[in-house]
């Protein structure tokens, strides 16, 4: 039994692979404990709502690509394509309403983020919300790309990020 946070990581790693995308998928030996809740090491993914909800959205956004195992990804926004990703580390894309966006590509190589343990004690516990303690650990978010276009438009992300305006 793992986390339900940890849970959805899964379900997303599923949906990606299902859609061609290299990335392995967590089984439950792969599991790791962290603070005594057995949790994916990785990678983590995030589909938004308004990235895809259905498997067949998926499928329609996501053409090949790779993900490590030690990565972070977040996609969100309905007009969000995302062709050949290369990820070692974190990615986050955010696109506003009535952005077409294209990410063909594109290559990440970062320090990404690390799962830290929060320590056990009554020191701890005071700076520490309730909110993050209950987890049992933090995401130590070293490097990260962003991505975030709001601005009404058509767009296309290259192999370095570069994002251009092309209507």
């Amino acid at each position: 039994m793992s986390s339900a946070e940890s849970d959805k990581y899964v379900q997303n790693q599923r949906k990606l692979k299902f859609a061609g995308m290299d990335v392995a998928v967590t089984e439950e030996h792969d599991l790791v404990p962290v603070a005594g809740i057995p949790v994916t090491p990785g990678p983590r993914i995030i589909l938004c709502p308004g990235f895809a909800i259905t498997q067949e959205e998926i499928t329609n956004k996501i053409e090949g690509g790779r993900i490590t195992d030690r990565s972070s990804l977040v996609l969100e926004g309905e007009g969000l394509v995302v062709k050949n990703l290369d990820l070692d580390g974190a990615l986050v894309v955010r696109t506003g309403h009535d952005c077409e966006v294209e990410v063909d590509g594109l290559v990440v190589r970062n320090e990404g983020y690390a799962l830290e343990e929060i320590p056990e004690g009554d020191d701890a516990d005071d700076e520490v919300p309730e909110e993050v303690a209950i987890r049992g650990y933090t995401m130590n978010k070293k490097e990260v790309m962003e991505i975030i276009i709001e601005e009404p438009g058509k767009y296309v992300v290259g192999k370095d990020g570069e994002v251009t305006k092309i209507l």
